[in-house]
């Protein structure tokens, strides 16, 4: 039976990571996931994912083990907890906003659609130890609080996707539509211009609804989520960099309302514009 109690998830600014030792009682539950993906490796113990079969015929659960890593993709439910046998689950763990050029490492063997596991066996203890080397690094940058915290922490998990490359059994196959790529790339050049689904759609050369099934299956996200985000990290540079004022901002990154920028950045990053700007540069006005 799934806990009734949702667990509480805030929103993530490129990354969040952790390092948890775990017993009985310990869950998560979030039917409607997150907007950022979930990595989870497990060091001890064992670990349990729920989840329901696509055509609804019932639910099954993967238990994890040490060496197995299991990703989430965005919006997919968080069913997690120790396994109810051992009661004892030792784990890494990140919520992360993968950069474009990452994807291509994200094509894990899937256990049903969004919920992924790579298993690192003992055929692979060489990545395995770097793997962990890499997550552990991630996780002192961001729990260090270093000037360049979050790229530090993100450069560390990039290294660690691209050692779960080295024995991923589809990397070999071709990760993204090479439609879907041109899109992300428009969108990463022109995220300043207004473009809509049928704009983008002519751009790629796909039916609207064509593109909007591939590019979330692909990237994980919806073309304008993806423009959005896009929106976000360029206003976050331009927060920490400049002094322009939130209405500039906001007109830069494509957004017609400050208001409405503002509400957008809260909810990604958890603190307004203001706040945001402040955390490390003092009060600047608005």
């Amino acid at each position: 039976m799934k806990p009734r109690r949702i667990t509480p998830h805030a929103p993530v600014n490129q990354i969040i990571t952790g390092h948890y030792y775990k017993g009985t009682g310990y869950y998560a539950w979030r039917p409607q996931g997150t907007e950022d993906w979930l990595m989870i490796y497990t060091i001890s113990g064992k670990g349990r994912f729920g989840y329901s079969y696509p055509n609804g015929s019932g639910e099954g659960d993967l238990i994890v083990e040490p060496g197995d890593m299991v990703m989430l993709k965005p919006s997919i439910p968080h069913d997690y907890s120790v396994e109810p046998t051992l009661l004892r689950w030792e784990l890494l763990w990140a919520h992360f906003h993968p950069r474009l050029t990452w994807h291509s490492w994200l094509n894990w063997p899937q256990i049903v659609p969004g919920l992924m596991r790579l298993r690192l066996g003992k055929n692979s203890n060489d990545v395995r130890r770097r793997v962990v080397g890499c997550l552990k690094e991630s996780n002192k940058a961001v729990q260090g609080a270093p000037r360049h915290a979050k790229e530090l922490a993100m450069n560390a998990m990039e290294a660690a996707l691209l050692w779960c490359d080295e024995v991923n059994p589809q990397s070999k196959i071709p990760p993204m539509d090479e439609r879907i790529r041109a899109a992300t790339e428009y969108l990463c050049r022109h995220f300043k211009q207004k473009i809509t689904l049928a704009s983008l759609s002519e751009q790629c050369c796909l039916s609207p609804s064509h593109l909007s099934h591939l590019f979330r299956a692909q990237v994980g996200y919806t073309p304008q989520q993806f423009l959005e985000m896009q929106r976000l990290n360029h206003a976050a540079r331009l927060l920490d960099m400049t002094t322009q004022s939130i209405k500039e901002i906001a007109a830069e990154t494509g957004f017609d309302n400050p208001f409405y920028f503002s509400l957008r950045f809260k909810r990604k990053t958890g603190m307004n514009p203001q706040s945001y700007r402040r955390r490390t540069s003092g009060a600047i006005a608005s």
